[in-house]
């Protein structure tokens, strides 16, 4: 591990640094695994230091034990050849930008970590997604959505739009954030024209509390 007094501003976004990062190379051999990869953690101290700076309640032990380990996960997935940190960095990357209010990857979220079958985590906050035709989706007069083996019931946003981000308060044992994902089902030449960036998706966003749901479950 190597502690750089260097300070790794992001390119782009203001007040987003680089704390660390796992440096990866493996040497010439025939055969590739754990014996032929060599990692080395760097901790960028001056970044450490530029974030205490802007937050007085900066915690230094609690952000170098999570940036550690967050390596260290790196180190051990690229020995297995499936670094699936990278799509959880990509996603972070995005939520800045979102946060920020610029252009962002509104699929974001599906680049973090897989808790369930269409529930994502993204370090604090967690994603559940929910795909619907317009048809369906006005015929509905609330939407349910299941957290930690209970069911919820939330007002039906008016509009779905493309992707709807739908900020669900009012639930205790939740995570940092809970969100209802809203995606439009789309058809294959919908799907074709997003992946060449011929139409900009609709993104909406929205906050409501949910209350528990009077059904079975």
């Amino acid at each position: 591990m190597i502690v750089s007094r260097e300070s790794l501003p992001h390119p782009t976004l203001p007040d987003i640094f680089t704390l660390g990062e796992c440096q990866t190379e493996d040497y010439a051999s025939d055969w590739g695994g754990p014996d032929t990869t060599r990692s080395q953690v760097v901790l960028y101290w001056g970044s450490f230091k530029h974030l205490a700076a802007l937050d007085p309640d900066f915690d230094w032990q609690g952000e170098l034990w999570e940036t550690l380990t967050h390596e260290l996960r790196h180190h051990l997935e690229s020995l297995a050849r499936d670094d699936a940190l990278e799509g959880v960095d990509y996603a972070l990357e995005e939520t800045f930008k979102r946060d920020e209010g610029r252009d962002f990857d509104p699929w974001y979220y599906q680049h973090g970590e897989l808790l369930a079958e269409g529930v994502f985590q993204v370090e604090q906050s967690v994603y559940v997604e929910q795909e619907w035709s317009a048809r369906a989706y006005e015929a509905l007069d609330h939407l349910e959505l299941e957290w930690q083996g209970r069911r919820y019931r939330i007002g039906r946003p008016e509009e779905l739009g493309d992707v709807h981000f739908v900020f669900v308060e009012g639930i205790d044992d939740g995570p940092g954030s809970l969100e209802l994902v809203l995606v439009r089902s789309r058809s294959w030449w919908e799907d074709a024209r997003r992946l060449l960036g011929a139409r900009r998706p609709v993104v909406l966003e929205s906050r409501d509390t949910a209350e528990p749901s009077p059904g079975p479950g």
